[in-house]
């Protein structure tokens, strides 16, 4: 196992264009961190660079505190999943596993190289599959065989190449269940790239939000949805997407509220306080923060401010619906709507507020509704720098302090029980 420390990583190319600029990333000895954001963003040149595949510009990238800028591929003792496999078709999955001890000569009998392939294969629950062809195996199967030709070379640190992509909704899942497993039993630093932010807040200790080729917010999964540092990281993360709504700060009756297109939305002081003036900001509202009022108790009610809205069509998924609220922006405000889809590598961010509403909800579209949102979970964005005006960047970092002691207990726990199978097999 190694530590992967990035040092102000920058990769330009003849042209002069910064594919990467001035990433600096401490990765930690048996770490699970996620380098994520949409194409273009320069974070598969990042994990070329760290495998060696790519030159870096500048920068000084360190494995187990030794330099490694110059060192070939092959002296890293990294091993790569890439997106399609490189499964070789003529091999057996035993031989394609066993490819890269074959390779090494002279490092390994033919009974050491069998016994590290069993174990993979014990570990990757391809014992009935190895002595079939590639192409005779399912894609969940053949990314087993990949990941297993990287267990046998005993390496310092698995780096992931988008290796679900390639895919189905379902096996992307079950897949993603597999990998966080093995990661923990195995207890080795891993580098995942993916653009897909659902496969980055279930499998990364740490998450690496990447922009144009710049470094936006490193943090656990859970700091990043509730402590998002500026519009882009907030945008970005979640599934749906959070809401921007343009608004106003001023007087109601009974204190500060925000004026939306949505309506007045009483605000907490201390909220208040940091859109005070502004002659515009951004409110951030998540899906989750609104609900039918009628479904809200007395307690809750507290905690947030009932406003009156018309839903412009419904979703019913079963165990929840998705209420949708359109409005019209202004002509600024959707202008900067637009340029934060273009940089989400998004069609467009529609002005429209869309609500997680019960699936007991008796709402229709068309009608004046009466929606109870969370007032004390709302962000406030200055829309100009994009930078959340309201993140608590003391709990946020309490927040991913915790996910690194979860990290390894977990990996305490997944140790403890392989050697009670050991023993038991003893």
């Amino acid at each position: 196992m190694a530590s992967i420390t990035l040092n102000n990583i920058v990769k330009k190319y003849d042209d002069g264009f910064p594919a990467v600029n001035d990433v600096s990333l401490d990765i930690a000895d048996g770490e699970f961190v996620i380098l994520v954001g949409p194409s273009g963003c320069g974070k598969s040149t990042l994990l070329r660079m760290i495998v060696g595949l790519e030159d870096i510009t500048s920068g000084e990238l360190q494995i187990d505190g030794q330099r490694m800028n110059e060192a070939a591929p092959k002296d890293r003792n990294l091993a790569m999943v890439f997106q399609n496999y490189a499964l070789y078709p003529h091999l057996t999955v035993y031989e394609n596993i066993a490819f890269p001890l074959r390779l090494a000569k002279g490092k390994g009998s033919d009974q050491e190289i069998d016994a590290k392939v069993q174990q993979a294969a014990k570990l990757l629950e391809l014992q009935e599959h190895l002595d079939r062809k590639p192409a005779n195996l399912s894609g969940g199967q053949r990314q087993r065989v990949a990941m297993g030709r990287a267990i046998v070379r005993e390496a310092d640190a698995f780096l992931f190449d988008e290796p679900l992509s390639n895919l189905d909704a379902k096996l992307r899942g079950q897949m993603r269940a597999e990998i966080a497993q093995l990661q923990r039993r195995l207890g080795v630093t891993s580098v995942y790239v993916t653009h897909d932010q659902t496969e980055a807040m279930t499998l990364g200790d740490r998450v690496a939000v990447l922009k144009k080729g710049e470094l936006q917010q490193v943090a656990s999964p859970r700091e990043l949805y509730e402590q998002p540092i500026n519009l882009f990281v907030a945008g970005f993360i979640g599934s749906p997407s959070m809401n921007f709504l343009p608004a106003t700060l001023k007087e109601g009756a009974n204190g500060a509220v925000l004026s939306s297109p949505i309506g007045d939305i009483p605000v907490p002081p201390e909220k208040a306080e940091v859109a005070q003036g502004k002659e515009l900001v951004l409110l951030g509202l998540r899906p989750e923060y609104f609900e039918d009022a009628t479904l809200v108790d007395e307690h809750k009610l507290s905690r947030g401010s009932v406003f009156t809205a018309e839903l412009s069509h419904l979703e019913w998924l079963g165990h929840e619906q998705y209420g949708y609220i359109e409005f019209e922006p202004d002509e600024k405000v959707r202008d900067l709507l637009a340029g934060l889809a273009a940089d989400m590598d998004a069609d467009e961010l529609r002005p429209q507020v869309v609500t997680t509403l019960s699936a007991e909800s008796r709402v229709r579209p068309g009608q004046p509704t009466e929606l109870w949102v969370d007032t004390s979970r709302i962000h406030i964005f200055d829309p100009e720098s994009g930078e959340n005006l309201t993140r608590d960047a003391e709990a946020g970092a309490e927040l991913t302090r915790l996910a690194a002691e979860e990290r390894e207990r977990e990996i305490g726990l997944a140790q403890e029980k392989d050697d009670q199978k050991d023993a038991q097999r003893v």
